[in-house]
């Protein structure tokens, strides 16, 4: 039996730190969820209490599903995240796979190109992207497939650098002979990125999956732009006008705010084994 070794001044200040900054996070949504089963008189003057016995109301869900549409909300949500999320996994690894394997003229020049993509911001680029857009008849149109389509593009863009940053430096540490070996048995440039690259790099074409859909999700300030009309609205675009249409009915903005929290909660949970493995694998790897 191996003797545990005593925790040092270092890792217990480490631990402190690490607690209070979890507890600063994790705080904020357990008392928004908790003020979402209160009614909006009790909010403001007894807040920090449990919503139990008396307290506890489903009201403000019930007046938050008869008064928004959440569920055409979470539809458009998904159709424009998981294709941003998918778009982004297979043609950041196709050209990372491209990057790291393949020799031609102005590679590093590329790869440059790709770094400086991740310095300039959304808010840089959206008018002439905004243009583009509407020069080609998909933003501000009533067309709800359009709209979405959209705002996906955009953020397919905004994604890329990323995600060829991350798979970069995974695939290049992949050992080539594994390669060699199919090119060998007959397969094509296709079938060794599919049949080999893939399955060794799961961890972290999940992690570019996820956190792709997750910026993508809580993108506003595309929706912002590019979702006009109501049945078009993701669910991040439907709180946001939640504010202007109910004024101070803090009950619904805080159930509104909790059904719109927890799903991406709830994905980081199932998944973070995933998120963890995927980064930390790239981080030593590459």
């Amino acid at each position: 039996m191996k003797k545990k070794k005593p925790l040092s001044i270092g890792k217990i200040i480490m631990y402190v730190v690490l607690s209070f900054w979890a507890l600063t996070t994790i705080y904020p949504i357990f008392w928004i969820i908790c003020n979402s089963f209160k009614a909006k008189n009790l909010i403001l003057s007894d807040s920090f209490s449990l919503p139990l016995g008396d307290k506890f109301t489903l009201s403000n869900y019930t007046t938050a599903f008869e008064r928004l549409n959440i569920f055409s909300a979470y539809r458009n949500s998904l159709i424009i995240s998981g294709t941003v999320a998918l778009v982004v996994v297979l043609l950041a690894g196709l050209a990372s796979f491209a990057l790291v394997r393949y020799r031609f003229r102005l590679k590093k020049f590329v790869y440059s190109l790709v770094i400086a993509g991740m310095m300039f911001p959304v808010f840089s680029t959206i008018i002439p992207v905004f243009k583009m857009l509407n020069d080609i008849h998909i933003a501000n149109t009533p067309n709800l497939w359009l709209s979405l389509l959209s705002v996906a593009l955009p953020q397919i863009a905004g994604n890329m650098s990323f995600a060829i940053v991350v798979l970069t430096g995974y695939i290049r540490s992949l050992p080539i002979e594994l390669e060699e070996a199919a090119y060998l048995e007959g397969c094509s440039a296709y079938q060794i990125f599919f049949k080999v690259v893939v399955p060794l790099t799961k961890p972290s074409f999940a992690t570019v999956a996820i956190f792709s859909f997750l910026w993508s999700y809580n993108d506003l300030f595309t929706q912002m732009f590019l979702l006009r009309l109501p049945e078009q609205r993701a669910i991040t675009r439907l709180l946001n006008e939640l504010t202007a249409m109910e004024g101070t009915n803090y009950g619904l903005m805080a159930s509104a705010v909790a059904l719109v929290v927890m799903p991406v909660i709830i994905v980081y949970i199932i998944l973070q084994k995933y998120i963890i493995k995927g980064m930390t694998a790239g981080a030593v790897k590459g």
